[in-house]
């Protein structure tokens, strides 16, 4: 009983709202063209009537509209243009597809309109062409968004699978410690073309180039390469100690790795830079003998895992900025919104679903935990890059 009464209550609805609709239209018709049988100077002319459709509820329905003309030209009616806009239809479709509805799915998930009324747009063609272009357009403004409006102080480059290709993420931090996604590029942290296209775009789009920046990322050698061609002396670079830990102990056997891993930590944690380097330093010795590919391992970069120690950093914000994590805890969010996605066709449709899913996180983003002492960073930069001044002023003073 219920149930009826609910059915009766929409259908009830839905004929109102279709009886407003064209009552609007109506009333368009004769501000245009006066009052019906008259001749109004200046006025347009009726037209009958012709067939018509409305976006109604996340589909498109047919309706009769009237049509008016003047001057052999038919005019336009502002009330049926409004009804006919997609963008309504096209949010509609999107926000099923990112909270689970499958596009074969999607008419089942909309509310049911009374059985007179044709309805379109719900195919899985349909709904499919629609998240495609808005999904698309979405990552293009994205991609072309101004950065030059914040003090940028960080930057965390990392690879997030999806399928079998591999989308390059650059967040952003801000002086307050707010995240931000600045960049995508379908590709590998090993292609050092890739990473640098990637970096120069974010650079042209407003981070400077010319100011310290800390910037966090994995041992990607193409990536390394690229940060350094990109923003030189001004670059502060962090190996994320996740990656670091786990590519040494994959060059020993089991039975090691305990002992090693806890000497690493030991080192991340030592509470200045040149203890926590000599303690990496006795710790690759060590392993040299009967472990030679993992203390090469660590010794790649070995000192750039300790810049945050460097910079003074300590607490939650070190260890924050210590790994590149923050885009790593976007896999969530990607695994929900992509996990329909059976076959991805090419790296073009990787990179769309992999930044829908990533600008969808970004709506709860929260600061970065120890945003509290983002004071701290932000002063070890400024004394850096007053620094690297004097010393040109110095070469300068030299030379001359």
């Amino acid at each position: 009983m219920e149930v009826e009464a609910r059915a009766r209550l929409r259908e009830v609805l839905i004929h109102g709202g279709m009886a407003v609709a064209t009552a609007m239209l109506e009333e368009e018709i004769e501000q245009l063209c006066g009052p019906r049988y008259s001749r109004g100077e200046g006025l347009a002319s009726r037209w009958g009537y012709g067939p018509g459709e409305a976006v109604l509820g996340g589909r498109k329905v047919k309706l009769e509209r009237p049509r008016a003309r003047q001057g052999g030209k038919e005019v336009p009616l502002g009330t049926y243009e409004q009804f006919q806009l997609e963008d309504p239809l096209t949010e509609r479709a999107v926000e099923q597809m990112l909270v689970g509805v499958s596009t074969r799915k999607y008419a089942r998930s909309l509310e049911p309109v009374i059985t007179s009324l044709e309805e379109r747009g719900t195919s899985k063609s349909a709904v499919s062409r629609r998240f495609v272009a808005k999904t698309a357009a979405q990552l293009e403004v994205t991609l072309s968004e101004s950065l030059g409006d914040r003090q940028w102080v960080a930057l965390m480059i990392d690879g997030l699978h999806f399928h079998e290709h591999l989308v390059l993420i650059v967040l952003g931090i801000d002086e307050s410690g707010a995240k931000h996604l600045l960049g995508f590029r379908e590709g590998t942290t090993e292609n050092q073309t890739v990473c640098r296209e990637l970096l120069s775009d974010v650079v042209a789009r407003g981070v400077p180039a010319d100011k310290s920046l800390l910037v966090v990322i994995d041992g990607g050698k193409g990536l390394r390469k690229a940060v350094s061609d990109v923003f030189g002396q001004f670059a502060l670079v962090q190996r994320c100690r996740v990656h670091k830990r786990r590519n040494v102990l994959e060059h020993l056997p089991e039975g090691e790795r305990g002992q090693v891993r806890a000497a690493l930590n030991e080192a991340y944690k030592a509470g200045n830079y040149e203890t926590g380097l000599r303690l990496l330093e006795n710790l690759a010795r060590s392993l040299d003998k009967r472990h030679p590919s993992a203390a090469s391992s660590l010794r790649e970069g070995m000192e750039e895992t300790l810049t945050v120690t460097r910079l003074g950093l300590t607490g939650a914000l070190s260890r924050t900025l210590e790994t590149t994590n923050p885009i790593e805890n976007i896999n969530g969010g990607i695994r929900r919104v992509g996990g329909r996605v059976k076959y991805c066709r090419h790296g073009r449709m990787a990179l769309r679903w992999v930044a829908t899913a990533a600008l969808e996180c970004a709506r709860t983003f929260h600061r970065l935990k120890g945003h509290r002492e983002m004071y701290k960073l932000a002063a070890a930069l400024r004394d850096r890059d007053n620094k690297l001044k004097q010393d040109v002023v110095d070469t300068v003073r030299h030379s001359a």
